[in-house]
């Protein structure tokens, strides 16, 4: 196809690690995740390779920094001790980076909204089912409930059910990373086994804070993909039926049934 005959811009690309797709956002609510864990805005834009680098660069440069374990301290009101945890030398590098996130999430997200309105318009189409030897990935309706409710039940698993492969096993990964690392699941095995004081005592508390952000994003992220899939297959279904059923030339079955007779 010659380069002039390409369409301009493409809403959707279907590819075997999953749906990418641009659609509107309220870019307040995609800096807020920035704010809440660097890289997660980048990831609710379909910016993988910055968001990934980015929540890389949190993990790492929070822990060198112990930021966490400062805020844990200042949550119980040992201020002396919270300025004492922290590590200027790292901590120095964290607030432009920090910041930068927000930032840039929030100017992608208003681009992206008027890059959609365009392709919106231009309604160009586009491959909606990959098959290769490793996978396999279509445009299908889905239920956002059952994406919470796994997702709810095991990070992560709820972006496996709308087919975000590459999204899916990074939350994983992380997951079982933070929950090792701060002794999560021995806790909750002591808290059960009703040894409250041990159970408080065994967590590590750097590690942990960083669970909720984890776990509410994955939730989030797999709802609103999956209210959004199910938006642009209702789409691309509509503009196919339009194109193959509209045409003022179609022969209609019943029509074609009765010139047999």
């Amino acid at each position: 196809m010659h380069n002039s005959d390409r369409a301009r811009r493409f809403r959707a690309y279907v590819s075997i690690l999953g749906t990418t797709q641009i659609h509107l956002r309220n870019p307040f609510i995609i800096a807020w995740w920035s704010a809440a864990f660097p890289g997660f805005g980048h990831l609710l834009l379909s910016k993988y390779i910055r968001g990934y680098l980015l929540v890389l660069w949190e993990f790492f440069i929070n822990i060198n920094a112990h930021i966490n374990e400062a805020m844990i301290y200042s949550f119980t009101g040992q201020f002396e001790l919270a300025k004492m945890a922290l590590e200027p030398r790292w901590m120095l590098l964290y607030i432009p980076i920090y910041i930068y996130a927000i930032w840039d999430s929030y100017r992608t997200s208003v681009d992206l909204n008027k890059l959609f309105i365009l392709a919106d318009r231009e309604n160009a189409e586009f491959i909606n089912f990959q098959i290769t030897g490793l996978e396999i990935n279509y445009l299908d309706k889905r239920k956002p409930w059952i994406s919470v409710m796994w997702s709810v039940f095991m990070p992560g698993a709820g972006q496996l059910y709308i087919h975000r492969i590459a999204t899916a096993f990074f939350i994983i990964i992380w997951l079982i990373t933070v929950v090792y690392f701060s002794r999560f699941l021995e806790g909750i095995h002591l808290l059960v086994s009703g040894d409250l004081t041990q159970a408080t005592a065994i967590l590590d508390g750097e590690w942990l804070l960083f669970l909720p952000s984890l776990y509410f994003f994955a939730i989030y992220d797999a709802y609103i993909n999956t209210v959004e899939n199910n938006k642009l297959f209702e789409t691309e279904q509509k503009n196919f039926l339009r194109r193959r059923y509209q045409n003022p030339n179609f022969v209609l079955p019943l029509n074609l049934k009765k010139r047999n007779e």
